[in-house]
Order: C-alpha cells, then sequence, then structure tokens
C-alpha cells in the first residue's frame, strides 16, 4: 500500500483508508454532520463524502449528474471509451439507465426468495462444519474460522466454482476492495490473474454448460441477443465481490455487537423470532457498504462545486447514524420497530442479493447462538477492521464460555 500521509482534518482532506477512520468512524460522521455534512479531499483525484442521509439519499437516486460507470473509489478512473456507460465495468451495479433496468431485472430471479430458500440446507450445514470443531474449546477467531468462509463458499456454489479456490476469491476481493492505494498500473497488473481465473470458469462452464449461475448467464439473452462477453465477466466480478466482503463484514460486526451484549444474547436465545428483527438493525448500526459514483459533468450540490469525473463516496453507514433521520440513531436497539436503513443502498442500485445477505447472516448467527452459551471478546484492541469501501472485523477473537 501506499505511505501517505494521517489525515488531520476529514472536512478538506478525508480518506476512507486512514487508519483513525477504519478503526473508528462513528465520531469523522458526527462531527462532520454538524460542521461539513459534505466533506472533501483531494486525494484520488478528488472526492466528496456526504454524510447526512438526505444528501446520500439524493445523489444515490440522482442519475442525472452522477454515473455508476464505477463504483470503487480509488487513484484514476477507467476511460470513458473502454467500457463506456450505461453498461460500465460490472453490471448492473456500474450500468447507468436505460441499460441498468434491463442488466438488473436479467438477474433478479437468480435471487428471488424461492431460490435463496434452496441455498438455506447449504448455509446451515456449512456453519455447522465450521463451528463444531470449536465446540468445547476455549477460543475462535470469528472472522477467519468463520465468518470469511460462509458466503465465500455460499457464492462460490451459486456460481459453479470449485470450493477449494475460496482463499483466492478472498484475495480477489481484498484486491479490488482494499488496495485503492495502490497505482493504477500495478492495480491493472494484479488485476491479471483474476482475469485470467474468470476466464478459465467461462470456459469451462462453455466447455461443460452446468445448472448454475454462470452457465445461466452464459445462456442469458438482452433484446434477443446473448450477453456481451464483457457483460457475462463484469457481472461474475460484481457476484464475486460483492457477495462475499459484504455479507462475510455484516455477519463479523453483528457478532462482534453481541460479544459486548450477554444480555442480548440471552434475549436472542429466550426469543428465536427477534433475531430477523436484530438483524435490521446490525444492519442499521454497522452497515458495511460505501459505494462510489463519479460526477458527470461540472454540477453545484449543495453549494459543492463538484467537477467532472470526481469521486462521491455514497456513505450508506453515516446515512444510517444520522440523527435527523433515526431515533436514537447512536444506540443499537435490536427490536426497534422502525427501521428504514439504508443498509443495501438506496435508489435504483439498491443491492440486489439482500434476500441472499439476510438468509446468511439469520442462519449463521443462529448456528452460532446454538452453540455458544456465552462468548466475549477476548481482547477488544485486537480487533481489527478492514479499510476501504467494505467495513467490517479482520481479526475478532473470542473467548468462548
Amino acid at each position: 500500500m501506499t505511505i501517505k500521509p494521517p489525515v488531520t482534518d476529514f472536512a478538506t482532506d478525508f480518506d476512507h483508508t486512514d487508519p483513525a477512520y477504519v478503526a473508528d468512524p462513528f465520531p469523522v460522521w458526527d462531527e462532520l454532520r454538524e460542521t461539513c455534512p459534505v466533506a472533501h479531499t483531494d486525494r484520488y483525484g478528488g472526492a466528496w463524502l456526504p454524510t447526512r442521509h438526505e444528501d446520500v439519499s439524493a445523489i444515490a437516486h440522482d442519475t442525472e449528474h452522477f454515473t455508476s460507470r464505477t463504483v470503487v473509489l480509488g487513484n484514476g478512473r477507467p476511460g470513458e471509451d473502454a467500457l463506456p456507460a450505461p453498461i460500465g465495468v460490472a453490471p448492473p451495479i456500474t450500468s447507468d439507465p436505460p441499460f441498468h433496468a434491463q442488466a438488473r431485472r436479467l438477474l433478479q430471479p437468480a435471487f428471488a426468495p424461492k431460490i435463496v430458500d434452496q441455498y438455506e440446507i447449504f448455509t446451515r450445514e456449512l456453519c455447522a462444519s465450521l463451528l463444531d470443531p470449536f465446540v468445547g474449546k476455549g477460543s475462535i477467531e470469528v472472522s477467519g474460522d468463520y465468518a470469511e468462509h460462509i458466503p465465500t463458499l455460499v457464492i462460490a456454489k451459486m456460481l459453479g466454482f470449485p470450493e477449494e479456490d475460496e482463499e483466492l476469491f478472498r484475495g480477489f476481493v481484498q484486491q479490488i476492495l482494499e488496495a485503492v492505494d495502490q497505482p493504477v498500473e500495478q492495480r491493472i497488473e494484479l488485476f491479471q490473474p483474476i482475469a485470467d481465473y474468470f476466464t478459465a470458469r467461462i470456459e469451462e462452464h462453455i466447455d461443460e454448460p452446468r445448472d448454475d449461475l454462470t452457465s445461466f448467464l452464459l445462456n442469458a439473452e438482452l433484446g434477443g441477443q446473448p450477453l456481451l462477453p464483457e457483460h457475462v465477466f463484469g457481472t461474475m466480478v460484481l457476484l464475486i465481490v460483492a457477495g462475499i466482503d459484504t455479507t462475510w463484514s455484516a455477519i463479523g460486526s453483528s457478532l462482534w455487537h453481541l460479544a459486548q451484549h450477554p444480555e442480548e444474547v440471552a434475549r436472542l436465545k429466550a426469543d428465536p423470532d427477534l433475531l430477523p428483527i436484530a438483524i435490521e438493525e446490525f444492519l442499521r448500526a454497522y452497515a458495511p457498504v460505501n459505494m462510489a459514483r463519479l460526477v458527470k459533468e461540472d454540477f453545484d450540490f449543495n453549494g459543492c462545486p463538484m467537477k467532472k469525473d470526481d469521486w462521491i463516496l455514497l456513505s450508506f453507514p453515516a446515512a444510517n447514524r444520522d440523527p435527523e433521520f433515526f431515533e436514537d440513531a447512536d444506540k443499537v436497539i435490536i427490536d426497534r420497530k422502525v427501521n428504514r436503513h439504508a443498509a443495501f443502498g438506496l435508489g435504483i442500485h439498491r443491492c440486489l442479493g439482500s434476500n441472499l445477505a439476510r438468509m446468511e447472516m439469520r442462519v449463521a448467527i443462529e448456528e452460532f447462538l446454538a452453540r455458544f452459551d456465552t462468548f466475549e471478546l477476548a481482547d477488544p484492541d485486537a480487533v481489527t477492521w478492514s479499510p476501504g469501501q467494505v467495513r467490517g472485523p479482520r481479526n475478532l477473537p473470542f473467548t468462548l464460555g
């Protein structure tokens, strides 16, 4: 990673990879909402950070002034002539209207509730196989031993990829989402093994079609024509990236919270029907995902002079902590009645895989609570968090009771 000076003023020089921000962004958002609700930085070639729910929602819904051509904030921008809008580099999340609606509609059946339900048995058996070796033991590293494996292997199964490649998938995710400080040329070079891997899997599925999501994409059509090769490739990369780190982080953050609140563990054990409501609150309070946009043309947003190709970092986690939108926004209330959170995004790009993520979170927490009556953080200071646009615990040591 590039060595950069630490941030001393988040209003004028924010950096979402700054160690202090990564460790604890909540006070940063609180201060910015009061003093500079749309922060700016010259880093990454120029970027803006809205922190109020009102502003995040307005930008997320505005496809006239902002493009989703790329959604990972980093050094450089993909050229408009490389994979131009409306398709983008990873459709449909990088697609603009009107193409976006077609690309999204194509994928919706694959993530419908009835389809997601078919993966619950696999997910539950997977969680059991990961946790059973720790029953009767004194400790577990929840992220590396448990949380990160769940969405990795579920997505691998959906795509028809070898389960033994799961370590590769986690490496792909970290390279794409966390290594944003690297020079553009280096990121392109490091992406080549990822491109080679997906190309090989596509070729295998062309030679041997299967009943999985990869073959579904290869057989799909838009407007009576097969999907372009770059569309198939980009969507598969999206599913690996968006389907792994996000859910892994959400599971880890939820268990991190519960490890510090034994009274809430007791409530959930006594009333299992409360868990789905609690999951919505964990999603609100510890939303893992930030999403980027680019400014289409010079544009004044509420007094902010945005320039063409400036980044916008849509902080859905900050929006979820806005006291103007949520009562007791800084408190985690596991039986919160009204919870219109933005953890899955806002606008046309709201997460297509929300049903899958909720199922994986529910099963992962159910199986953990079923095996361990008490658990706590072994060392709160040893907990580390991922940098970049998806925030979740990466080292999460628990003591098991």
